[in-house]
């Protein structure tokens, strides 16, 4: 029976996201040396440390937007090291980025359908009306009632509140329909209610996406993650689960600012 448990648990949850001894100098300084992450197929895997430990260096590696010097990354059993951001994309990784990228002028109907026409290769869409593509419409609609913003589908992205420009750009990522999802930052620079909210809406993502996760709110980290990579100086100080990382003098005194217990 146990042989049994562990064949099915490993059904349940084989390795989405593997980085293997990922190294990054830039010129003399060395912002990743061997960076590792094992991610299981719905796993929630959170990365954080202070700034300048490597974490967006970490993350521009992974999608493809610097090239590592050393390792690999595999993207369910793919081999997308040398691949380009795109080919990456294809290959069912998405990332939402820390600052907005939304189309300030267009709707969020038109941006969630943009961002559905690129996924699915329509490059034609810019260049006919968007009220053509109906299909895309209603995949946009589809998203926006999926990212608790279906109220706001008519009205121009730089008219909506920050929190909710976030929440849109979560939206974009998944319209691409990811197998990985890497989101840096979602909650910086939000109130509060912002946070809640945003958290919410990353906590009812699919039980099947694997996410990682660049966040500086440790409640926020605490809440969502299932394990927990401590960068410092571009090395991995400590991975474990959320009460291993809060347990940890090492991890208390290098980024949480707090001293050992004696």
């Amino acid at each position: 029976m146990a042989a049994l448990d562990a064949c099915s648990a490993g059904e349940r949850h084989p390795s989405m996201l593997e980085v293997r001894g990922l190294d990054k100098t830039f010129n003399t300084l060395t912002v990743a040396y061997q960076v590792s992450l094992n991610v299981p197929r719905g796993g929630r895997h959170a990365v954080i440390g202070p700034n300048g430990a490597g974490k967006t260096t970490l993350f521009n590696m992974i999608c493809g937007a610097i090239a590592p010097d050393a390792g690999m990354i595999m993207i369910d059993d793919v081999d997308v090291t040398e691949m380009t951001p795109d080919a990456r994309a294809r290959a069912g990784l998405a990332r939402s980025y820390q600052h907005n990228s939304l189309f300030p002028d267009m709707t969020v109907r038109e941006n969630l359908a943009a961002a559905r026409a690129v996924h699915g290769g329509a490059a034609a869409v810019f260049w006919r009306p968007f009220s053509d593509f109906g299909e895309l419409l209603s995949d946009a609609e589809d998203l926006a009632r999926r990212i608790n913003v279906a109220d706001h589908l008519d009205t121009p992205a730089r008219h909506l509140s920050y929190g909710t420009q976030r929440q849109i750009e979560v939206g974009l990522a998944l319209a691409l329909e990811p197998k990985v999802l890497l989101l840096d930052e979602p909650t910086a620079g939000m109130s509060p209610e912002e946070t809640r909210e945003m958290q919410a809406l990353i906590g009812g993502l699919p039980a099947n996406l694997t996410i990682v996760i660049i966040e500086h709110d440790m409640d926020v980290v605490f809440d969502l993650a299932e394990r927990v990579t401590v960068l410092d100086y571009g090395t991995v100080l400590l991975e474990g689960t959320p009460a291993e990382v809060r347990a940890s003098d090492a991890v208390r005194q290098r980024y949480l600012g707090v001293a050992g217990c004696e």
